[in-house]
């Protein structure tokens, strides 16, 4: 694991939005379950473990999931991004009101699972080029707004960037050299 991986987690102001986005569109008016529960303000202690072996990635999301969603949320990460976890093992407890824990559960899990899988794909792809002169790069093919967190997914497990986007490297593919030889009208649908 790269010392430096953690250090560049994406900070931008987007990420807070996307945050606090992503818990608006799970919770809409409320969370009908916790209220039909009755969940209230009792304080409760839980952990998010693993389920299966990986590499975790997006442990910092937690902190500014909990921190919008109720900042009587306390987060503790029990391991770096970056590190190769074994089933049940914890990567994070929870402290807090119990309600708030249920409501942000499955938002803080959905941040985890998609990182920490592209995390663990590129640490098989990292493993089997290991002893080569290969690097495991990626490419801008990422979900819209999600570029960054993707990207340092891949630095999570042991990847590299390629570019980030069309204005930090030059890249010419067939669609660049059909444009070039006159053959614009075939660029539709390549």
């Amino acid at each position: 694991m790269n010392p430096d991986v953690e250090m560049s987690f994406p900070r931008e102001p987007w990420l807070r939005a996307l945050v606090a986005q992503s818990l608006a569109e799970d919770i809409g008016s409320g969370d009908a379950s916790v209220a039909v529960l009755g969940a209230g303000q009792a304080v409760v202690s839980g952990v998010i473990a693993a389920r299966e072996s990986g590499h975790v990635a997006g442990l910092p999301l937690l902190d500014l999931l909990f921190a919008e969603l109720d900042p009587a949320m306390q987060v503790v990460r029990l391991c770096p991004d970056g590190t190769a976890v074994s089933p049940g093992q914890a990567v994070a407890r929870l402290t807090g009101p119990v309600a708030s824990l249920l409501t942000g559960e499955r938002t803080a899990l959905n941040f985890l699972q998609h990182l920490g899988g592209i995390a663990t794909l590129t640490a098989r792809y990292v493993a089997a080029v290991a002893g080569t002169a290969c690097l495991v790069l990626d490419t801008r093919k990422t979900l819209p707004g999600y570029r960054a967190l993707a990207k340092y997914a891949v630095r999570c497990g042991g990847g590299h960037n390629h570019r980030l986007g069309l204005f930090d490297r030059v890249m010419l593919k067939d669609n660049h050299w059909a444009a070039a030889a006159g053959a614009v009208g075939d660029l539709v649908g390549r």
